[in-house]
């Protein structure tokens, strides 16, 4: 096995757009889409494992356990204009040939559902970032880079790793269009802060009317996921952690 996805339905979208959520600095990512599908009430279509996901399981209270996967869902806009396709998982693939093996098959299904547009999200770590964060913004074409700009976000400068960089690279090669969108943050812990604000930059790109009220839920059940996984400690046991090499998982 390298990347299979195992789908249980294809729906009929209207002009959608899909957005990346995997973890990454800040779990900013994972916080935003994990909002969004409660908030849609986005559909469950897809599972994707791959033999580059993380090699463990983790067990649960009740003695089951919880494996390295990625999700597609689908939800209908509130205007019924665009319809969104949402990339959530707990991992991102953690070896160079993995990352573009699970961006190429995701882009494949993104295509198959008549996708022509993708936003990769993430967190820019800084050393101080200020009550509201600054988003920075990489885009496939200059058009798209300026309706961004429009809205407040900055050119990054620099680069993008992981999905949030290649997804939004090879969409380009297949004539797509698509930006990727990185709030400033510190990266300790689910920034909820970053979040919010990349939600309130995709109401406005998207025209989504997404309600904010209600993230904290998505960021508490994403810092219940990071301390199943061992990512969130306190004490001594977090300076160990931080001492460690981060690899993506949550």
């Amino acid at each position: 096995m390298v990347c299979v996805i195992e789908t249980s339905e294809k729906p009929q979208l209207n002009n959608p757009v899909l957005i990346e959520g995997l973890p990454g600095i800040g779990f900013i990512a994972n916080i935003t889409t994990l909002h969004l599908i409660n908030e849609l009430k986005a559909k469950r279509f897809a599972e994707i494992t791959c033999s580059s996901f993380q090699d463990l399981a983790v067990t649960t209270e009740t003695g089951g356990t919880r494996s390295p996967i990625n999700e597609l869902y689908y939800g209908k806009s509130f205007d019924d204009k665009r319809d969104l396709v949402v990339w959530y998982g707990n991992t991102q693939a953690l070896t160079t040939f993995g990352q573009y093996e699970l961006c190429g098959r995701i882009l494949d299904v993104a295509q198959e559902l008549g996708c022509h547009y993708v936003i990769t999200l993430g967190g820019f770590r800084q050393d101080e970032v200020k009550p509201t964060p600054q988003l920075y913004v990489a885009a496939t074409d200059t058009e798209t880079v300026n309706e961004a700009l429009d809205l407040g976000a900055k050119i990054m400068v620099g680069q993008i790793f992981g999905v949030a960089g290649v997804f939004v690279g090879l969409a380009r090669l297949r004539g797509m269009k698509g930006l990727s969108l990185l709030a400033e943050t510190l990266g300790t812990y689910p920034d909820a802060n970053g979040a919010r604000q990349i939600l309130t930059f995709l109401n406005k790109l998207l025209n989504l009317n997404v309600d904010l009220s209600k993230l904290d839920t998505a960021t508490e059940e994403t810092k219940k996921i990071l301390e199943s996984f061992g990512m969130i400690r306190s004490g001594t046991q977090e300076k160990k952690k931080e001492e460690q090499p981060f690899r993506w998982f949550i």
